[in-house]
């Protein structure tokens, strides 16, 4: 089940990175884009269609593309869950389940409240320079629906906006095609995390509703939270007229792991990421026989997990063990491979958490395990994916506030820099630039 590479055959295969762009397109999703759209069209022609029709149309368009596309007819009048229905959904959640929700939400919230972020003002440079940190006026927040809603992403997504002071939280989520209705956890998660609204629509409909606006549905300042292939491509489309988050790919997680780590917790968590769609599992090890034991684990354990076809699919394509020379050797792969998750199954964790820059979230040693961070320890689970670890960071409040520079200098400090304004204006070849500063250094008011 476990592939074990050689680095210089894994830096070819399961290490390679792959742009959005170039991800397979099933079979399944051609046939449903010809029967939609009559053409055979690509994941990004068909977004294109989408948003252009959703920005033209508005409300009458997102009905339209939610029939065709998930099958559930919506009025205008029901595009809004009303306040009744998510009351209602509580009913509808086990008990325990919504205390899990609030138990998480707890924590998400304590952490994101404590993320140091604040204005400032400093006359060490003459009059007065800082910034001003305000909060963006409205968020929208997508959650996806599917076979499995994701409420803890909503939690782990709409949390840090409201931590950060965002006047207006909306959330998209698709209605089942069977209900017609949003899944009753996800509205359970929307009313814990205090959002403002929740709109049963989704896929690249609902990026376009939330970039554009339609007469239901307000344009926001900036869109987060992931999607399939359609949300991230119309993400990626909309960018410019409004914010977004990042374009997340599907899950993926780099353990590290010496002679000293548990093969059984190793595979179990292999196993856990691996159930995602898409989703990409490697260990990298220097010990060829821990590999080899957490291969006989994860035999041994994937048959009593209901989602073992996924799993197997992605331990077939994306997933395996990488056998390096020594554990410096496996921490460098691993940072230059910028995971999602990386995980430090080593006998010293913090040993090796200074030499790595790259990884959306480190999890630091076998207690700290990947799936704890997934719903409960309170940093957000929307981290980057597909190497973008390297330039970007998980979902945390300074996504949702934006910095206004404040100049306000005295005249002393004025005159005195003014040469210089002149002098690189000039040498831009910007007269006008030049002569606004000049006037004010031979024509006092």
């Amino acid at each position: 089940m476990l592939k074990i590479y050689e680095v210089e055959h894994a830096l070819e295969s399961i290490l390679r990175r792959k742009p959005i762009d170039e991800f397979p397109v099933s079979p399944a999703m051609r046939r449903r884009t010809l029967d939609v759209f009559g053409e055979d069209l690509s994941p990004d022609e068909a977004v294109r269609r989408i948003l252009k029709d959703v920005r033209l149309r508005g409300d009458e368009a997102l009905l339209e593309w939610t029939r065709k596309l998930d099958g559930v007819v919506l009025t205008v009048e029901t595009l809004e869950v009303s306040d009744d229905e998510i009351a209602a959904a509580y009913d509808l959640v086990d008990s325990e389940i919504v205390a899990a929700l609030e138990r998480a939400a707890d924590r998400i919230r304590a952490f994101h409240n404590r993320q140091p972020f604040h204005s400032w003002m400093d006359s060490d440079l003459g009059g007065l320079l800082g910034q001003i940190i305000r909060p963006l006026e409205r968020v929208g927040v997508y959650s996806p629906g599917g076979t499995a809603p994701l409420a803890s992403t909503l939690l782990m997504t709409a949390i840090p906006a409201r931590a950060a002071g965002v006047d207006e939280v909306v959330v998209c989520s698709p209605a089942d095609r069977t209900t017609g209705k949003v899944a009753p956890i996800t509205l359970v998660a929307a009313d814990i995390a205090e959002v403002d609204a929740v709109y049963a629509v989704g896929g690249a409909q609902a990026i376009g509703a939330l970039a554009y606006g339609t007469s239901t549905i307000p344009r926001v300042d900036k869109i987060a939270g992931p999607g399939n292939t359609f949300v991230v491509l119309a993400k990626k489309h909309v960018f410019g007229a409004v914010g977004i988050d990042a374009l997340p790919g599907p899950t993926e997680t780099v353990v590290v792991a010496d002679d000293s780590a548990n093969p059984a917790w190793v595979a179990a968590d292999l196993l856990a990421q691996s159930e995602h769609t898409g989703g990409t599992a490697i260990l990298i090890t220097p010990s060829l026989a821990l590999a080899h034991e957490v291969d006989r684990q994860l035999q041994k354990q994937v048959n009593a997990l209901a989602t073992a076809a996924d799993i197997l699919e992605s331990f077939e394509s994306r997933s395996g063990a990488v056998i390096t020379e020594d554990l410096m050797e496996a921490v460098a792969l691993a940072d230059d491979f910028a995971p999602e998750h990386l995980c430090l199954s080593v006998r010293d964790p913090w040993a090796w958490v200074g030499k790595i820059r790259n990884a959306g979230g480190i999890f630091v040693g076998e207690q700290s395990y990947e799936v704890l961070g997934d719903y409960v320890a309170g940093p957000s689970h929307t981290m980057p994916t597909g190497g973008t670890a390297r330039f970007t960071s998980p979902c945390n409040v300074l996504d949702f506030v934006r910095v206004t520079n404040v100049i306000a200098l005295d005249e002393i400090t004025a005159r005195q820099i003014a040469p210089v304004a002149i002098q690189l204006a000039e040498a831009e070849g910007l007269p006008a630039h030049a002569a606004a500063a000049r006037i004010r250094l031979v024509n006092d008011r």
